[in-house]
């Protein structure tokens, strides 16, 4: 339960555009490795240990902001970046579902290595404070409460849950936010 509060934290300070989000993430990841790890959900346990280095990389990239060493902006993802973020998510689940599908006692491998490879593409998109990175996570979240309550993991279930929300308010969020770069610059 302490971990699930510690993400809830997490995610809520994120939708803030807070960079206290950063150190609670790492807290809340490293909680839940040993959740996943002992559930045999492989591909989410590997999952928190890189969203801690990509929480350090957040954390890093949210201090430096921008080229010109401002407050990093929200901003949309590009077509380009889509391609990329696309090929990566397809490459990434493909790696993960031939190492994970070979491992004694995996759990569901192919959704498992989906929804890890799409959450490393959004939680990368959000060190980039791209706005799409809310669309993945709510997809991410609806199959996440699914499978959680599948397993049994009826507090992960419901922490997803509770994600998804934070993810609709995070998308809304972002949104005003980049409406109001837009108005500033008018």
């Amino acid at each position: 339960m302490a971990g699930a509060l510690i993400l809830v934290l997490n995610v809520y300070l994120v939708t803030r555009e807070n960079i206290w989000n950063w150190p609670v993430a790492i807290a809340g990841s490293a909680f839940y490795i040993v959740v996943f790890l002992k559930q045999g959900l492989y591909s989410d346990t590997g999952l928190q240990v890189v969203y801690i280095v990509l929480s350090v990389y957040g954390w890093y990239h949210w201090l430096r902001g921008d080229a010109n060493r401002s407050e990093l902006p929200v901003t949309r993802t590009s077509g380009r970046e889509w391609t990329m973020f696309a090929a990566a998510g397809v490459g990434g689940w493909a790696v993960l579902f031939f190492i994970v599908s070979r491992l004694p006692g995996t759990a569901l491998p192919a959704l498992d290595s989906a929804l890890t490879a799409t959450s490393l593409v959004a939680q990368y998109m959000m060190t980039r404070k791209l706005l799409e990175n809310w669309a993945l996570w709510i997809a991410v979240d609806v199959a996440y409460v699914g499978m959680f309550i599948y397993k049994g993991l009826y507090v992960t279930a419901l922490l997803y849950a509770i994600f998804l929300g934070l993810a609709i308010l995070g998308l809304t969020e972002w949104k005003r936010s980049i409406d109001r770069g837009s108005l500033a610059l008018s």
